[in-house]
């Protein structure tokens, strides 16, 4: 993908730039109490956070082919940013998707949208195979999204990540290329999305 992006409507998903670090920043800012419950955090300890810091550190993963660092944008204004991540090559071809959107642009098909573009990117032009998200049991957003787009529910892993101070259960849904073969946001759009893919079994349902 060139950094002219993909889009969809008034919804683009871009390469992140270091000079949209300030934006990055202000959104997550004023999205603290927003955000915070869904942010991984580091286990014995704090880190300090510098937006343009790790925007570079994104690109450099980018350029070695480790990760695929985007900016969501809605309207042209920066709305939150989608991230592919932990890229395995070789024989399995696989990699993670995790987002942020913040809270004044929920709810107008931002982030669906954008993972949508982004896994018909993984899958068409970065010669990736699968590709998978995990989301904390009590984010009932970030599951609205694997259901509108069908990701296939594929367990509960117990204590899996660090987020906003402790280990975290997380559910996990995937897809792979053959899954889709007319493409993501394509089927979505066709209203052919198997309407069961992302619903969790009982036995690994968690209440709160």
């Amino acid at each position: 993908m060139d950094q002219t992006g993909m889009r969809h409507g008034p919804i683009e998903l871009r390469l992140v730039r270091t000079r949209d670090a300030r934006a990055l920043q202000t959104e997550l800012l004023a999205n603290r109490s927003w955000l915070q419950p869904w942010e991984a955090t580091v286990p014995y300890g704090t880190v300090s956070f510098d937006m343009r810091v790790s925007i570079r550190r994104l690109l450099q993963q980018y350029r070695e082919g480790a990760g695929y660092p985007f900016v969501m944008e809605y309207d042209g204004e920066v709305a939150g940013q989608l991230n592919v991540w932990g890229v395995a090559r070789g024989s399995l071809c696989s990699a993670t998707i995790g987002y942020w959107v913040s809270e004044r642009f929920a709810g107008k098909g931002i982030t669906p949208t954008a993972v949508a573009l982004a896994t018909d990117a993984c899958f068409v032009e970065y010669g990736l195979h699968r590709m998978e998200i995990c989301i904390r049991p009590e984010n009932a957003a970030s599951l609205r999204v694997v259901q509108k787009l069908g990701f296939r529910y594929e367990g509960l892993r117990r204590r899996y990540i660090h987020i906003d101070g402790d280990w975290r259960d997380h559910y996990a849904f995937a897809l792979t290329k053959e899954d889709v073969p007319q493409g993501v946001l394509a089927r979505w759009l066709a209203g052919q999305v198997p309407p069961d893919a992302a619903t969790v079994p009982p036995t690994d349902r968690l209440t709160f």
